[in-house]
């Protein structure tokens, strides 16, 4: 079982390894992939050196796995290169996740639709990964409507440039033109996520929309939402507002939640009990409170979820998906 990790030096893949290690992610061969620039350079993973290779390099080995973060135009260049040698690739950009011919999943929801053909597999954006595990239950009992999103994302997101920002800001240094934003992200929120598309919305907010509707498999939801970068570190949080089809229970609906696999319900307001990015990081669920009823609509509920944009956002999401490859497919073709 040969595993490669593309974009293995950068925030999402440095947190790749760590998950790798708490999961005891079994392999036997590691082949960690790089930039040019990273080539050649040793990578320490469980207590073994390992020298980081170049993309031709890691397609000549022909991993069974190869899990990508590495930006989309690198993904579009070299994941289909993996795929031709036999390689599962597991992408975290945002590359192929609206093909209709790959699958966008989040394992808790829709692993069974991978087949083995399934060679390259989209792992949905971070934001979105969060809010369907909360609202997958929802949809299958009651069936979604509409759903009007606020999103408060770390600036983690954004990569390595965005978090120097944060720390030289926050130290009140100069940025000489290095900054990952158009302003200051300490002490800040910015209601800007990626790029500004013709119709005012964000990249970020479309991707909310689009992947949901692909995630769910209902092309007929509507979705609207803004996404705001907020100066936390280690957790995007979102408020939800979801009319659904059917008239609910609060407690029926809170019941549901607690059963649903990845999802950890957070809400005692008697004791100011509900999720928060700070008790989120380094963790691999998600977590749900502020569960309430619309008073305004009929039908309507709104909630507050928050993770890890790191963890279950990505890292985390790309190696469950990467264990279930590993279990269904691969496990029969190595014996």
């Amino acid at each position: 079982m040969k595993l490669a990790v593309v974009g293995v030096t950068g925030l999402v893949g440095t947190e790749i390894l760590e998950v790798m290690n708490e999961f005891n992610f079994e392999f036997d061969t590691f082949i960690p992939v790089a930039s040019e620039r990273s080539v050649g350079k040793k990578i320490k993973y469980r207590e073994e050196e390992h020298t980081i290779v170049s993309m031709d390099e890691a397609i000549a080995m022909a991993p069974d796995i190869a899990v990508f973060s590495a930006g989309g135009s690198t993904s579009k260049e070299h994941a289909p290169r993996f795929a031709e040698v036999g390689t599962y690739v597991i992408d975290n950009s945002s590359a192929w996740r609206m093909d209709p011919n790959k699958k966008l999943i989040v394992p808790e929801i829709n692993a069974e639709e991978l087949s083995e053909n399934d060679k390259i597999i989209a792992n949905p954006n971070c934001s979105t990964i969060q809010m369907v595990v909360a609202l997958a239950p929802l949809h299958k009992k009651y069936g979604i409507k509409r759903l009007v999103i606020s999103t408060y994302q770390s600036f983690t997101g954004t990569g390595v440039k965005a978090v120097k920002q944060y720390e030289t800001e926050k130290e009140g240094g100069s940025l000489n033109g290095e900054s990952a934003y158009p302003h200051a992200i300490f002490a800040n929120c910015l209601p800007h996520c990626d790029i500004f598309l013709e119709n005012g919305y964000t990249k970020e907010e479309m991707k909310l929309v689009h992947e949901t509707r692909k995630i769910l498999g209902d092309q007929n939801i509507g979705i609207t939402a803004t996404a705001v970068r907020v100066p936390v570190f280690g957790g995007h949080s979102e408020s939800i507002n979801a009319e659904l089809g059917n008239d609910f229970e609060i407690n029926e609906v809170i019941d549901m939640m607690e059963k649903m696999e990845g999802l950890i319900v957070q809400d005692d307001i008697s004791k100011n009990i509900y999720p928060m990015p700070l008790n989120a990081h380094k963790k691999n669920e998600v977590f749900v409170g502020r569960i309430r009823k619309d008073e305004s609509n009929e039908r309507t509920l709104n909630m507050w979820v928050v993770a890890d944009n790191l963890r279950k956002g990505a890292a985390t999401n790309a190696i469950q998906i990467a264990q279930y490859v590993k279990d269904k497919f691969l496990v029969t073709r190595h014996h």
